[in-house]
């Protein structure tokens, strides 16, 4: 079924305000998920050559925001076995 681009804004002007930028997010999500490469085509990427940066480096060395999966299991109450 085919949505024309007017249906959509029309129904996005009839939202209230605050529902707009969940609407936005959500449409971006979607976006984003659509046009993003599968793993097969991932997989036939060279690979990324560029050296990391002094912040990259500093940041993969950080314990700050670092979440365990068991921390995440417990918090998110998350069903499956994380790393």
């Amino acid at each position: 079924m085919a949505v024309s681009k007017e249906a959509v804004i029309k129904l996005f002007d009839l939202l209230p305000d605050d529902a707009k930028q969940s609407a936005f997010d959500y449409l971006q999500f979607l976006s984003i998920r659509h046009t993003r490469p599968d793993w097969k085509e991932i997989d036939k990427m060279d690979p990324d050559t560029e050296p990391l940066t002094e912040e990259e480096l500093r940041q993969m060395k950080s314990d700050a925001g670092y979440v365990t999966g068991e921390d995440a299991k417990r918090e998110f109450g998350l069903q499956v076995d994380l790393p």
